[in-house]
């Protein structure tokens, strides 16, 4: 395999110093672990934060550098401003918040925004420093959303993964980010894009849809000429590692004392950072609920509520432990007795091993977050329970919950939903328990995180390699432009010469286009045409005066000079019109801000002004239904930039090439630009020799490429400057 370099925000370590000596001890989450294995096999890197070494004295940092570089892990340095705003702020505060659907809970400015772009681009530039040809490059988490794209910039062959280890929220949720598109172009620099469930990988696509107006192709969206693929990864754990620890003696001597302390007791267990979205209040609240309407269960439960303390300095957090806090003590005083208490709180760490004992000792585990990306958590209680017991409660809003089909699922909002599935639980027969429990296993065993680690990977790795884009830039083009002796440009107009208007007869050409026009024609050995999929009459009337050839309806009509009449196509059949117009019209009724535009032989359903998601999937229904009715019927469906268009067979721009060109004199750079599907017909008519230009992120056969119309217009205007 390549050399790997992982990115994350944190590195796999922990920085223990003491009076006179440090040292470096790995991690043992489950990121550390998964990646441990490629880490090591590929003899890669791993680049993050260590931590905070601004106690250290030089020697000691020295002496952790050092101990760093022989477990192969590269550190970035952040000053405690840089960790307040880029990590506690920006991270914690804006992102953290809007991916689990807390909009309350975020500011109304994001001011620490700039740290946070700034800390991405020091992870960036660090990757860049250490990154060696053929290496593959994998990008760790909502901390360096922007790291992708920002190495596209600077490596642009290089091959870049990047996973989100939280939800990606519905693109409703996301939409409220003031920097959406910023983050979004960020991950768009990844060749492939992770996430734990289908739902967040629908979710990500709606947001490209309605934000950057990016359709994915099941799996593939199509960015800056590029192609980027989108899927799930739902995350595992080290499954035999706690299978193993759960059968050691000293960890069933633990669970034997938890039983014995609980004798004549069920114990239910919950195992959380103290973090807002993991439903500690609400699950609080279900197991009040068990016992206010069954007394019976007064004196025989208690709940295990663990609490690892996290983030610490945010406002929201401290917040959150006070409410956990009188929940606890409000339960407790009404059902406590002198000897025994409902709920054992304990606000702390523990070790893996006192978890695992846990687990193990449990008859019930809780795991009800209002939302949670995977949450490990249950996966680690059912790898722990190698007797085949114990029952698992679910949220359904846990990324877990999509594969975990046999746990209790309920409804982390619904507090009588989850006090019914307690109760459920507590009463469920032997039988059913193990049937639940080694369905749960089996399904936890076979995706564990080395599982998720390769099939990752070898996803990534398995992709065509990154190479240069055949296309050349703006640059090269120009120069080729000017060095031509005579030049004739066939330009389309839509998303080239204009960008596109809510309604077609909205994008009338601007003065400016108007005098870059005049400047073209005025330059030395200089023609055009304009090969457009307008009707004929607006071309007539937005360019019918200029001494240029006109090409209307992709090709179907021509006039070549001023006062000559329009000549169309022979032979050319459009008796499908009749039948297909009713289908358009039947969903522009059902679709609110469709129309259809109709020309002398074709027509287009346009949904530009249709809510993004809903317009898509509607104009796939349409081709689907017009392809199946209207087969080898004399009828292209053409798919473009909001439109379904209708034309008919064999029409297309390439057939205007040659009248556009006839006549020129011989050494005549000919250049074609154009941006969408139907130009990549103009493009393939062109002459020998001739200069082609995608105004774009599409695929394209073009040679060269540049950014849309602004870049179009630059380019133009570059041609005609002294």
């Amino acid at each position: 395999m390549s050399r790997l370099l992982l990115v994350s925000n944190r590195l796999p370590v922990t920085v223990k110093g003491e009076k006179d000596s440090v040292s470096v001890v790995r991690s043992a989450g489950g990121l550390a672990t998964g990646l441990s294995r490629p880490h090591e096999r590929s003899g890669g890197l791993w680049l993050g934060w260590p931590g905070d070494v601004s106690r250290l004295s030089d020697t000691q940092r020295a002496k952790v550098e050092s101990q760093l570089a022989d477990l192969r892990c590269v550190p970035l340095y952040l000053s405690a401003s840089e960790l307040s705003r880029y990590y506690e702020g920006y991270a914690n505060r804006v992102l953290w918040p809007l991916c689990h659907y807390m909009l309350d809970r975020i500011p109304r400015q994001d001011r620490d925004w700039e740290v946070y772009r700034k800390v991405n681009e020091r992870f960036a530039d660090l990757v860049v420093r250490h990154y060696q040809p053929g290496d593959t490059i994998w990008v760790h988490d909502y901390q360096l959303m922007l790291v992708p794209g920002l190495l596209r910039q600077r490596l642009p062959e290089a091959r870049i993964g990047y996973f989100h280890h939280i939800p990606f929220p519905s693109s409703e949720i996301f939409s409220t980010l003031p920097r959406r598109h910023e983050l979004l172009k960020g991950l768009l620099g990844a060749d492939l894009i992770g996430f734990h469930t289908v739902s967040y990988v629908r979710h990500f696509s709606g947001s490209l849809l309605r934000q950057l107006g990016l359709d994915t192709d099941i799996d593939r969206i199509i960015w800056e000429g590029r192609d980027v693929r989108v899927a799930a990864f739902p995350m595992g754990i080290d499954a035999t590692a706690f299978e193993s620890l759960a059968k050691e003696p000293g960890v069933l001597e633990e669970v034997a004392t938890l039983r014995r302390k609980a004798e004549g007791q069920r114990i239910l267990l919950g195992i959380d950072r103290l973090d807002y979205t993991k439903g500690i209040p609400r699950r609080l609240l279900a197991v009040q609920r068990v016992l206010e309407r069954e007394p019976s269960w007064r004196g025989r439960l208690r709940f295990i509520q663990v609490a690892v303390p996290s983030r610490t300095q945010v406002e929201a957090y401290a917040a959150y432990r006070e409410q956990v806090d009188e929940l606890v003590g409000r339960i407790n005083g009404l059902y406590g007795g002198v000897h025994n208490v409902p709920v054992h709180y304990l606000y702390r760490s523990f070790n893996e091993k006192q978890l695992v004992g846990l687990y193990r000792a449990a008859d019930v585990m809780l795991v009800t977050p209002v939302r949670d990306g995977m949450n490990l958590v249950a996966k680690e209680f059912c790898a722990a329970r190698p007797d085949d017991d114990g029952v698992l409660v679910l949220s359904e809003f846990a990324g877990a919950a999509a594969e975990l089909t046999s746990a209790l699922i309920v409804n982390a909002y619904d507090v009588e939903c989850m006090a019914d599935a307690i109760e459920q639980a507590l009463e469920m027969s032997e039988d059913e328990r193990r049937t639940r429990m080694r369905a749960l296993r089996t399904q936890v065993k076979a995706k564990d995180v080395h599982w998720w680690t390769s099939s990752f990977l070898d996803r990534l790795q398995g992709l065509p390699a990154v190479s240069e884009r055949k296309t050349g830039n703006a640059p090269e083009a120009l120069e080729r432009m000017k060095a031509a002796p005579r030049l004739h440009l066939l330009l389309d107009y839509d998303g080239t010469l204009v960008g596109f208007a809510p309604r077609p007869e909205l994008a009338l050409p601007d003065d400016a286009l108007r005098a870059l026009l005049a400047k073209l024609l005025a330059r030395p050995g200089t023609s055009l045409s304009i090969v457009s999929g307008r009707p004929r009459e607006t071309l007539e009337e937005w360019f019918g005066e200029l001494p240029i050839s006109l090409h209307a309806e992709h090709g179907l009509w021509s006039r070549l000079r001023p006062g000559q009449p329009w000549r169309m196509l022979e032979g050319v059949s459009f008796e499908w019109k009749v039948r297909a117009r009713p289908v358009l019209d039947s969903f522009t009724q059902r679709v609110p801000g469709s129309f259809v535009e109709e020309k002398t032989a074709s027509l287009a359903w346009h949904y530009r002004l249709v809510e993004a998601e809903f317009g898509a999937l509607q104009a796939r229904e349409l081709r689907l239904l017009l392809s199946e009715a209207f087969e080898g019927q004399g009828m292209d469906i053409l798919p473009g930039d909001r439109v379904v268009e209708l034309r008919p067979r064999g029409v297309h721009k390439g057939r205007a090439v040659g009248e556009a060109t006839q006549g020129l004199a011989p050494g005549t750079l000919v250049v074609a630009i154009g941006d969408d599907r139907t130009d990549e017909d103009l493009f393939a008519a062109m002459p020998p020799g001739g200069l082609t230009l995608h105004a774009g992120n599409k695929p394209t056969r073009a040679g060269f490429r540049v950014n849309g119309p602004g870049e179009v217009r630059k380019l133009l205007s570059a041609l005609v400057e002294p």
